[in-house]
């Protein structure tokens, strides 16, 4: 091994690989929010084309997360097993192949299937995409960059419903059709902007393939640098389910599922069905088209704050004020329900700005707290598990705005959100000026 300056490569600064690393990463994320989003903009239109049930609209609405739950499993694994780069590709292929499939959709159970392969694409882009970047990110940018790919799954969001709407005007039937594939034009450039991309030399070391990981450090960081300029890592479990849970790692685990959870049912049980939530807060017409838009822009303006205050206020204030205000604002909608649309509006703009501190962490905390041999399959577990109780939420809600009405179904939201927050409390780690090896580290 060369003698080189010994600089760690978590200490130098950004450089156009950086750059280009988190496009091809982040590229994943405005999909996953476009796909995942979508949805809501052409339900009422293929619900009334194909037929379905209440039943069948919340199937249809969660079987993107059924496959992320599927996938994320898997994903995880593979991705530790094989390497990140081989799986980079594969997510955008799902999302071409799925979006495109709906353009010859006759029946709900082929929509489902179809939105169920999209979502095993959006289950494996956490792992994959989210390990790449993490372990090429040096320590003081790792935490805002990759809170900021929170912030591309809101422009995703936002974008599907400024796309959608825009072709629904365009009327006819079949308008729903080209909705729904039109993600696929995103999965086509995602695919070109992720080729060259190169393996993680974390995890080339890992399985002892030195020569390789140099080649690449050099690559990315320049000639005078090593695999001596690489901090190792300190654990030496091995990639199980059995080893993640009883090494120690297992409260880790704990807290990220259900912080995660927490985040994300309220979430994505209102992004799936943004147009009938506001429509049953009394939003009529345009307040229902474009109040989507309003809020979906109110949750980027949210998560720029929080990862601004993400190295400065620290990981646990940040995931416990979170949760305290978004439950507040969600207790406020269930409490004025039947209010005017400034009201609702003031009340869904809070929990958008407020729930972003728990946003941005879902994929800093998974990626800070595992180490390099684990961290694919933890995140995958992760991802999984939190889409449970998403596609569950999701599939719920006609139903619970049926036979609970708009304000009791906002109070289980806000019920939800306590837990994150009990949990928050009683497990969040402080990772904040930490190496990737020290906040990975039971030692610490």
């Amino acid at each position: 091994m060369e003698n080189t300056p010994l600089i760690s490569i978590e200490d130098v600064p950004l450089n156009n690989f950086h750059q280009l690393m988190t496009l091809r990463a982040g590229g994943g994320w405005i999909l996953d929010g476009y796909i995942l989003s979508i949805i809501g903009v052409a339900i009422v239109q293929f619900s009334d084309y194909l037929k379905l049930d209440s039943f069948w609209q919340g199937l249809v609405a969660a079987s993107a997360m059924l496959g992320t739950f599927c996938s994320g499993f898997l994903g995880g694994w593979l991705t530790d097993k094989f390497g990140r780069q081989r799986l980079f590709f594969v997510g955008p292929i799902l999302f071409i192949v799925g979006s495109l499939g709906s353009l010859w959709v006759e029946s709900g159970l082929q929509l489902f299937l179809l939105r169920f392969l999209v979502g095993m694409g959006v289950g494996l882009e956490y792992p994959v995409a989210g390990s790449l970047l993490t372990e090429f990110l040096p320590q003081k940018n790792r935490g805002p960059r990759l809170a900021g790919l929170t912030i591309l799954w809101f422009v995703g969001a936002a974008l599907s419903y400024m796309v959608g709407n825009a072709i629904l005007a365009q009327g006819g039937p079949d308008a729903w059709r080209h909705v729904l594939a039109s993600s696929a034009v995103l999965g086509v450039a995602l695919f070109l902007i992720r080729i060259g991309t190169p393996e993680s030399p974390r995890w080339l070391v890992g399985k002892g393939r030195f020569d390789e990981a140099g080649r690449i450090i050099k690559r990315v960081y320049g000639p005078s640098f090593s695999l001596a300029n690489m901090p190792a890592e300190t654990s030496e479990k091995k990639v199980s389910l059995g080893n993640l849970l009883t090494s120690g790692y297992g409260k880790r685990m704990l807290f990220v599922i259900v912080f995660w959870t927490a985040a994300v049912v309220p979430m994505f049980a209102v992004y799936s069905f943004a147009p009938v939530v506001l429509q049953a807060l009394n939003l009529k017409g345009a307040w229902a088209a474009y109040g989507s838009v309003l809020i979906t822009l109110l949750f980027v303006v949210g998560c720029i704050i929080a990862t601004r205050l993400i190295d400065t206020m620290g990981r646990r204030p940040l995931v416990i004020h979170s949760f305290l205000w978004s439950s507040l604002a969600l207790l406020g909608l269930g409490a004025f329900s039947s209010g005017s649309e400034i009201a609702v509006l003031l009340m869904f703009g809070a929990y958008a700005l407020f729930i972003g501190g728990a946003q941005v962490l879902e994929l800093v905390y998974p990626n800070e707290l595992f180490p390099t041999e684990i961290r694919a399959f933890a995140v995958g577990i992760g991802s999984s598990m939190t889409r449970v109780g998403s596609a569950i939420g999701t599939w719920l809600v006609p139903v619970a705005l049926i036979n609970l009405g708009i304000g009791n179904t906002m109070y289980v939201a806000a019920a939800v959100s306590v837990v994150g927050l009990i949990v928050s409390v009683w497990l969040a780690p402080e990772t904040r000026g930490m190496s990737l090896e020290q906040a990975s580290s039971l030692k610490r």
